[in-house]
């Protein structure tokens, strides 16, 4: 990964001053490295759990909005405390609601936004723009705005240059200083949002950030299921470009799913399923609606009716082409050490049960003790298929990474078709 140099110490400015002073920044730069013809990226940053574990003492500041494993290791200590379940991810809402009733008042320096993290920066985008919300709702807008170039990693290559804008303070302080973010956007370069929390929180900033043709990139492993969806649903359906880090991680499990069937001996099975059964960690179900409806878009089933199944699981089920039906099971298992993403698949088994053949059971797991839950219920009589899906949890700012590098100028369009059902299979 590509390190950063930073130009100058980030200065403070007042806000007024801020778009003046980024057009005469690369300006009379003659012999010096000029300001990248790339995209512009703009990402709320909240890191309310970083904030809360400063505050209490539990985390050594500087408050830097980075997955840092410090900062993962101070959140899974305060889950107890909290009274959560041991399977609350480390980044839940509910950590950061539970961990802002308990008082503190420590205090660390915050850098969010200031550091170009290496993932990002070799991308060179050319204005990046971070807002970042502070715990004391009466902080007074600042802005603060630096230089930095990426260093090339091998031999001498032209360097291209961006420049960082940082607006910090509390929710109504942010909202005000919307008006001057436009501004600071060039027209004619491409614009990406990373909207990097919650969809649920400061809808107003967001609706005001996110409007087309920028493109969006955000997480619907975080916050409401509801919210997420209807996000999602809405975005794709006017053409708007969005992007879901939570879709983005079922890729494995989408390619070893698809792998069981790659023997042409299996594929006739698919016509008959009878039953898909999805674990996931915790209680928040995207990520699990998300696979189960990509499977019944590839397949062409069609829902018929959905509703919430005990400790907050959920049953659904479909029609196949043929008419017979087929039943789906998400459950919410617990886990001894959760995923940093709250939701995370556990285990997926999928019954085909032809009528002049053998049956088929193919079960999916994230380790090898997954799998036991699913192995049971009457599948000895059938061919039994069992993977581990080899899932590598990454950063949030390598997966936004690697979502740069793609483009994705338009939504992806196997999410933009199976979001709809996945919005369905939520029970109301």
């Amino acid at each position: 990964m590509a390190p950063q140099l930073t130009l100058q110490a980030p200065l403070e400015l007042p806000p007024q001053e801020v778009s003046n002073y980024l057009e005469r920044l690369w300006e009379g730069d003659q012999g010096h490295p000029s300001g990248a013809t790339t995209f512009s990226l703009l990402v709320w940053e909240p890191a309310w759990i970083e904030q809360h574990l400063v505050r209490l003492g539990r985390l050594q500041g500087p408050i830097t909005g980075l997955e840092s494993a410090s900062l993962l290791q101070a959140a899974r200590e305060a889950i107890p405390s909290c009274g959560l379940p041991a399977s609350t991810s480390p980044l839940a809402p509910e950590l950061a609601w539970q961990l802002g009733l308990l008082p503190g008042d420590a205090s660390g320096e915050d850098r969010r936004g200031q550091h170009v993290d290496a993932a990002i920066s070799r991308h060179q985008p050319r204005r990046l723009i971070t807002l970042a919300p502070s715990l004391d709702s009466q902080q007074p807008l600042e802005t603060l705005v630096a230089a930095y170039c990426p260093l090339p990693e091998e031999g001498p290559k032209t360097t291209v240059c961006g420049d960082v804008v940082v607006m910090r303070g509390g929710m109504g302080a942010l909202e005000q200083g919307l008006a001057m973010v436009n501004p600071l956007i060039p027209p004619e370069l491409p614009s990406w949002v990373w909207w990097n929390g919650s969809l649920d929180e400061a809808p107003q900033l967001f609706e005001g950030l996110s409007q087309p043709p920028r493109r969006l990139i955000v997480d619907t492993a975080i916050g409401s299921a509801a919210r997420a969806l209807e996000v999602l649903r809405q975005r794709a359906a006017s053409g708007q470009a969005i992007s879901d880090l939570n879709w983005y991680r079922l890729v494995s499990w989408r390619e070893s799913l698809a792998m069981s069937f790659d023997m042409p001996s299996r594929r006739e099975a698919l016509a008959h399923v009878s039953q898909l059964d999805i674990d996931v960690q915790g209680h928040q179900p995207v990520q699990g609606l998300l696979m189960a409806a990509w499977i019944a878009d590839r397949l062409g089933w069609v829902l018929e009716h959905t509703a919430p199944a005990e400790e907050g699981g959920i049953r659904s089920e479909f029609r196949r082409p043929d008419g017979a039906p087929v039943r789906f099971r998400q459950m919410s298992v617990p886990v001894g050490t959760p995923s940093t993403h709250p939701g995370s698949l556990v285990g997926l088994r999928l019954v085909c049960e032809p009528k002049d053949r053998q049956g088929l059971c193919v079960i999916l797991c994230a380790e090898t003790g997954g799998c036991m839950r699913l192995e049971a219920g009457g599948m000895a009589r059938m061919e039994l298929v069992e993977e581990v899906v080899a899932t590598t949890v990454e950063s949030a700012q390598k997966e936004v990474s690697r979502t740069l590098r793609g483009g994705h100028d338009s939504t992806n369009p196997l999410l933009a078709a199976c979001v709809p059902l996945a919005a369905k299979l939520l029970p109301r």
